[in-house]
């Protein structure tokens, strides 16, 4: 990751989303052009307790190309014992580690994790500094422009973060009290890109071709992380690199949209069996939103107990 410091092309990545960035999704993003990785939000000290289901979020297929794996948790040791067992089960596939300093969810930061550690960053420095120094691979963080509007620390943050030994940063410009309203700070994004040497990453806000072009060229940071903007759309990804190549993006019609959405059925399904039903009613709803009879066809969907009934309905 530290060429990307250099004058290359940006990457393009998917970002982590707990819930979301699963096989079969980051599949079908990196089918469109994402040319970068991120699993869900893995528990360390879940891995450490040896979850199952915690082991399943770190599963990844070799057509994916190598993945970043993104743990979470504020104790170093934890932390970095977790990551050595990540690395162990992830195998040759995993790209790094990158670690969640940003997640705003209360039953995350309740516990002294995600976001809570931008209230501690000499913490959060040792978290990255033990593990820099304990795995080969890269380390990077994922952080947000502070905890709340009183206290936007994502500079000060980002250079501990640097001497701590982090690869790159990935900064999304919303405080903790926003979550996810209101818009990115993209000054809070300019000022890291300006007060750190290694790569940083934007996040926020990218839904289509032109923001992306707009958060490269506010903030001059180095690659962009698409998140909500891909759900339902993993077309974003084939937009922004088009318009990367000086070509005219092709935004995805609705059959293509519609398509998509029951491909990615099939392949959770082939993945996850019946239960997979349960994951898809989160992803299904966003490839139909914006488009005529989205509520009646949401409904059907959310009702849907087979993949010929969601055919069906999406043809």
């Amino acid at each position: 990751m530290t060429s990307m410091n250099q004058k290359i092309p940006p990457s393009v990545c998917l970002a982590p989303m707990a819930g979301f960035t699963d096989v079969s999704f980051r599949l079908l993003c990196r089918e469109q052009g994402a040319d970068g990785l991120f699993s869900e939000m893995v528990s360390a000290k879940g891995l450490l307790f040896e979850s199952e289901k915690t082991k399943e979020l770190l599963r990844i297929d070799p057509a994916e190309g190598p993945v970043t794996i993104q743990l979470f948790g504020h104790e170093p040791e934890v932390v970095l014992e977790g990551a050595k067992l990540a690395l162990e089960i992830a195998g040759e596939n995993c790209r790094g580690i990158d670690l969640n300093m940003g997640c705003p969810a209360p039953k995350i930061t309740g516990n002294g994790d995600g976001s809570a550690l931008m209230k501690d960053p000499i913490l959060a420095g040792r978290i990255v500094e033990m593990l820099a120094k304990g795995i080969h691979l890269p380390v990077s963080v994922k952080f947000r422009a502070g905890w709340d509007a009183a206290h936007k620390n994502c500079i000060e943050f980002a250079k501990i973060m640097e001497e701590s030994g982090a690869a790159f940063l990935t900064v999304h410009g919303r405080t903790r009290e926003q979550q996810y309203a209101g818009k990115a700070d993209l000054d809070c994004i300019a000022g890291v890109k300006a007060a750190v040497s290694i790569p940083v990453i934007g996040n926020g806000d990218i839904t289509d071709g032109p923001s992306a072009r707009h958060m490269l060229s506010y903030t001059k940071c180095d690659g962009l992380a698409v998140g909500r903007g891909a759900l339902g759309n993993p077309f974003v990804f084939r937009e922004i690199q088009q318009l990367l190549r000086g070509e005219t993006p092709t935004p995805a019609t609705r059959e293509e949209r519609f398509s998509m959405a029951l491909r990615h059925t099939e392949m959770v399904l082939k993945n996850k069996g019946p239960h997979g039903l349960v994951e898809l009613r989160k992803h299904l709803p966003f490839y139909i939103s914006g488009f005529p009879g989205a509520s009646r066809l949401r409904v059907r969907l959310q009702q849907a107990k087979t993949l010929e009934e969601i055919r069906e309905i999406l043809t």
